[in-house]
């Protein structure tokens, strides 16, 4: 008896999908690689991390040492300096400034969706350069803009979280509005008519209709603010300027650029560094795919 044209169908389906699963397997295995070589080497002792030939076996003796000292710090020969305050340098600064920019490009978007006025495209378009912008093209004209400004107004902002916390909303705010804008466009504008012809203002229209709605739009900029501000390098070791107000990814670039570090001391220091990011995926991964594919980055 021969297999009927729908069995054969169904075969092929099948095999297919055994394909693709296989591919994503290997290729998941292959990105996971590096990871593991971090796990593995950070909770090796000093003598066995260092027998570079072994570094894709388990340690023979788990132990946290290393993470202790990548958090705290070490007296002992080689003096390694700790990533605890940079952390906390790291959290007073991603926090505030993921809030503050996200408020602000949410508005922005909602104005520019659905408060149409003349020039609001050109202003749209002006707004957007800022996401093209290099930081370094950009930072000895914001230096002396700081200099300048604790120097007449008596506030400083130059080596303090807060001026930290200014430039990455400044910087965060063209990215956020064009996502917020995209989303809202999306929104019926009838919703938005019929609320002023019910007598409600700019600020109730965005508490009582839009903001309900636009979940998937902030877990989308929440997720890349707080991914792009927590990475940094160049604004923290540029607008920090001193050891008591760099963040988590200056610390690790001190740890790992100082002589004669244990590797695993550095692996430990780096899986430190990546858990908030790593956290803040795996808790609103799929919150964050939601927003994707409700449109929030389509334009």
């Amino acid at each position: 008896m021969t297999a009927t044209a729908p069995t054969r169908k169904a075969s092929r389906f099948h095999w297919t999908r055994i394909l693709i699963y296989a591919l994503l397997i290997v290729f998941a295995i292959w990105f996971l690689m590096p990871v593991y070589v971090l796990l593995m080497a950070s909770l090796k002792s000093q003598a066995e991390a260092m027998q570079m030939q072994n570094m894709w076996l388990p340690p023979r003796i788990l132990g946290i040492r290393s993470f202790l000292i990548a958090w705290f710090g070490s007296n002992e020969p080689p003096a390694t300096l700790g990533l605890e305050q940079g952390f906390w340098n790291s959290v007073m600064l991603v926090i505030p400034a993921t809030i503050i920019s996200t408020l602000i490009g949410s508005i922005n978007g909602y104005v520019l969706a659905k408060w149409k006025f003349r020039g609001a495209d050109f202003l749209f378009t002006l707004m957007l350069f800022g996401m093209f912008l290099p930081y370094q093209s950009i930072l000895i004209p914001l230096v002396v803009t700081y200099q300048n400004f604790t120097k007449f107004t008596g506030i400083p902002l130059f080596a303090t979280i807060p001026g930290l916390v200014v430039a990455h909303v400044i910087y965060g705010i063209p990215i956020c509005t064009l996502i917020f804008r995209n989303y809202y466009a999306q929104l019926p504008t009838e919703m938005i008519e019929a609320a002023r012809i019910d007598g409600a203002n700019f600020f109730s229209i965005y508490r009582r209709i839009l903001l309900p709605l636009s979940q998937p739009a902030f877990v989308v900029v929440v997720i890349w603010q707080f991914t792009s501000i927590w990475n940094d390098f160049l604004f923290g070791i540029t607008l920090a300027n001193t050891p008591k107000v760099y963040p988590i990814t200056v610390s690790l670039n001190n740890i790992a650029g100082s002589f004669h570090v244990p590797y695993n001391v550095q692996m430990a220091a780096a899986l430190i560094t990546a858990i908030p990011p790593l956290l803040l995926y795996i808790f609103l991964g799929r919150y964050f795919i939601r927003g994707l594919m409700a449109g929030s980055l389509k334009g």
